[in-house]
């Protein structure tokens, strides 16, 4: 699994002009779940997410989690982060999980996001959406599920080597 983190003071997710899903302060993520991931990657994403201390305590400091915030989620998938563009001028989304298997996994992202007591919305799978937020700090973080090998395939990585 692949996900973009980021902090927010608000978010909103439309699809078709209709407002579905919107939040105050958390996290919006941006999920994508990849050839070879199973629910142990979503346990594992879950546990990561919620548990990563990018919100600022007392003293300003990065030190608290979602959960220490009490904040939010909205979860909303997206298949384009295991978009390839090393080649030619058009992404290859070949490491990205075929569409039923991908939804199953997401869905399971957003239960065991819930069955933490943090409130979680989603985006519509397979839907055009509008994403709008207002990001702060701004932060915003890259998680690979663990394992995942780099772009290098046994080479040292470059700064080059793009996700």
């Amino acid at each position: 699994m692949r996900a973009v983190l980021q902090r927010v003071s608000q978010a909103r997710v439309s699809v078709a002009g209709d407002e579905i899903s919107s939040m105050g302060p958390g996290l919006l993520v941006l999920l994508a779940a990849g050839q070879g991931d199973s629910e142990a990657e979503v346990s594992w994403m879950v546990n990561k997410i919620i548990g990563l201390r990018i919100f600022p305590d007392e003293h300003d400091k990065m030190n608290r989690s979602l959960q220490d915030l009490g904040g939010e989620m909205i979860a909303v998938s997206q298949f384009t982060l295991y978009g390839d563009c090393r080649k030619g001028r058009r992404p290859s989304f070949g490491k990205a999980l075929e569409p039923q298997a991908a939804q199953h996994l997401c869905d399971l992202f957003i239960k065991k996001v819930c069955a933490q007591g943090i409130r979680c919305q989603a985006g519509k799978f397979g839907a055009e959406m509008s994403v709008s937020l207002c990001n702060e700090g701004p932060v915003t973080l890259l998680i690979d599920r663990p394992g995942a090998r780099p772009l290098s395939q046994g080479k040292k990585p470059s700064i080059l080597d793009l996700p």
